[in-house]
């Protein structure tokens, strides 16, 4: 374990969940350090980790709607939880429905957007589908940059919100312009909002990437592994042209230019074609992509190193660590990289589950054994 890392100030300090997936009923308090979930596959413990980081974004951090945490039968799940941050005490609480709105307390006070919980708390997950971050579609990794993003300020929710509104309405008008020409009018101020709300996504995507380089190569070498990798931002809007921080002053510029230069095949393909929903991180060891070129073991240990180094970027710049969250990681590596893992965990609330043995060298404060459902306090 690494000491010399910053303390986190933010921790779940106890947790309350109504049936939620497989969870009937359950309280439990959890420790500042290390607890670890154990038990047998199916048994519910991705579950519980699940609703310890529901508060962090007020959805499931495994992307799937909110009507499949519900548990079968039931209309509602509740999960309720106390946030210590530094002296604040904090609650939340959630009603999560099968059907209809969900409802959501912050210190007994109603909560009407998502992006109001901005801060309540933060929260890294590593899971077994994180080989995906390389090896999958760049929705994936869009997905990564701008979850960083969100966590470190809430514009850059309320930008990609208004980003996906404006593409959305600006789709429509183009299905709309190809049954009457006239409404090609309109277009021009629609192009402006789509820029506007790019540009913001984009400079604060390629800003913090600049910001992650480092610390990706840096983990990624910590992890045992010797070779070179580099991030990349990739504009396909831009005729694929990778995009740095140099750029940043003249991305309204390039963006305007390739609106105008597509304003044809998005008439005719009735679509929008340029804007961050088409980009992509480039992920490259010793110069080759590795969503194609790195063996599995190196996805897998390139794919740990983006998690640590959102982690610690994010630690670094808010002033405390997310808690961390880690789904049965342990199991999907081998005995060496497991080892570096263990060196490189942070200090700061973790939750962590395993359907095998801990490696050596983690300094666990709880273990908690999970039984259909149930905990059993061990």
């Amino acid at each position: 374990m690494n000491e010399s890392r910053v303390p986190t100030q933010q921790y779940v300090a106890r947790l309350s969940l109504t049936d939620f997936r497989c969870i009937e009923s359950l309280d439990i308090e959890l420790g500042t350090g290390i607890t670890v979930i154990q038990g047998d596959n199916g048994q519910g413990k991705t579950s519980l980790l699940e609703a310890v980081g529901w508060p962090a974004r007020a959805s499931s951090l495994r992307n799937v709607g909110d009507s499949m945490v519900v548990r079968a039968g039931c209309d509602v799940a509740i999960v309720r939880s106390e946030i210590i941050d530094g002296d604040r005490h904090q609650s939340f609480e959630a009603e999560i429905r099968a059907a209809g709105r969900n409802r959501m307390l912050v210190n007994r006070q109603p909560v009407q957007r998502i992006r109001d919980l901005h801060g309540l708390l933060r929260a890294t997950i590593f899971a077994p589908d994180d080989l995906q971050l390389v090896k999958g579609s760049p929705a994936i990794r869009r997905t990564y940059i701008d979850d960083l993003l969100e966590g470190l300020a809430p514009r850059y929710a309320a930008a990609l919100h208004d980003f996906e509104r404006i593409l959305k309405q600006r789709n429509a008008l183009l299905k709309q312009i190809a049954r009457d020409r006239s409404a090609l009018a309109t277009l021009t101020a629609f192009d402006e909002q789509l820029v506007t709300a790019s540009s913001e996504i984009i400079r604060g995507r390629i800003r913090l990437l600049d910001r992650l380089s480092d610390p990706v190569t840096e983990h990624y070498q910590a992890l045992g592994e010797g070779d070179e990798v580099s991030i990349a931002y990739r504009a396909e809007w831009n005729d694929d042209q990778c995009l740095c921080v140099s750029d940043i002053d003249a991305i309204t510029d390039l963006l305007w230019e390739a609106v105008r230069r597509r304003h044809s095949q998005e008439l005719d393909r009735q679509v929008g074609l340029v804007g961050p929903h088409r980009d992509d991180l480039v992920l490259r060891l010793h110069g080759l992509e590795a969503r194609t070129q790195a063996s599995q073991g190196e996805q897998r240990s390139f794919a740990l190193a983006m998690r640590l180094a959102g982690h610690s970027v994010l630690t670094e710049i808010l002033g405390a660590a997310p808690v961390l969250l880690l789904d049965d990681v342990f199991s999907e590596l081998d005995v060496r990289r497991a080892a570096a893992l263990v060196q490189l965990l942070p200090v700061g609330q973790t939750v962590l589950t395993s359907a095998t043995r801990i490696p050596n060298g983690v300094h666990v404060e709880r273990v908690l054994e999970m039984r259909s459902g149930r905990i059993v306090v061990s």
